[in-house]
């Protein structure tokens, strides 16, 4: 007799959850991962509150070395910070996903890497910001994209680029095609290899300066090397990730006493 009850409630259970639509358990998993989404771009729980968020994002309203800046092209200091600096990518097939803050491109190969005066620093992941985080002269571009490197030490270092809407960017078109519109739960492979040197602008010139991640926990010490001159990409490439992220760019942070250094990669 208890067998026999215990299949009737085993029938209605299933006959209860068939009736629910496919659609709304979806939008259920969705919510449930975005949930884990904690701090924003919004007000709430944007910018000026990530600091009371949680104690371990207190650089992101006590720090003194923040990230983004304005650059004042009259107030660089025309030397080296460094004496040497290498940029080491190879072709590679690239990992894309959506983190539910950007749309974050890992590196599985482990070949990418950057040095500074003999220090490597390896490529985790990149990232995009629209509209762009730094400013040049008080400009502000369409997109910005950032190479996050990191040492064996746990120092990090952050290859910045401009992108200003123009042609169509050739190099990013297969990693485009696959931007995905909702929080992923596993990255999707791009499908050819992308040379990151190709991605970079022609012109070496750059500007370096010690800052952080425009992130929680906004962790300082970061080493910044932006380039100047941007890279193009078509209104159509910009709309579709402004289709994804209408804005996810931290606020301009003051400069405090801090240098920064302009040289040229190739001198």
């Amino acid at each position: 007799m208890l067998l026999s009850v215990q299949i009737v409630v085993a029938i209605i259970v299933y006959v209860s959850l068939s009736d629910v639509p496919s659609e709304e358990i979806q939008q259920e998993n969705k919510e449930g991962v975005a949930k884990q989404v904690y701090w924003t771009y919004e007000d709430e729980n944007g910018p000026k509150e990530w600091v009371s968020i949680d104690p371990s994002y207190y650089a992101c309203g006590g720090g003194y070395e923040q990230s983004p800046i304005n650059i004042d092209k009259n107030s660089v200091w025309e030397e080296r910070s460094f004496e040497k600096i290498e940029i080491n990518y190879k072709p590679t097939k690239f990992l894309v996903e959506n983190n539910g803050y950007t749309i974050e491109v890992k590196d599985p190969s482990g070949k990418n890497s950057l040095t500074i005066d003999g220090e490597e620093f390896t490529l985790v992941q990149i990232h995009f910001h629209l509209p762009s985080e730094h400013q040049l002269n008080g400009q502000t571009y369409n997109m910005e994209g950032h190479l996050v490197h990191e040492a064996k030490d746990g120092k990090q270092a952050v290859i910045g680029f401009f992108i200003k809407e123009g042609k169509v960017n050739t190099d990013l078109v297969d990693l485009w095609a696959l931007l995905p519109e909702h929080i992923t739960s596993q990255p999707i492979e791009v499908n050819r290899s992308i040379d990151l040197n190709e991605v970079l602008p022609e012109d070496k010139s750059v500007f370096q300066y010690s800052g952080s991640l425009t992130t929680p926990p906004c962790t300082e010490g970061v080493t910044w090397i932006l380039f100047e001159k941007p890279v193009e990409m078509s209104a159509i490439q910009i709309e579709a990730f402004a289709e994804i992220y209408s804005h996810n760019n931290r606020p301009i942070q003051q400069l405090n006493d801090r240098k920064i250094y302009k040289f040229n990669l190739d001198n």
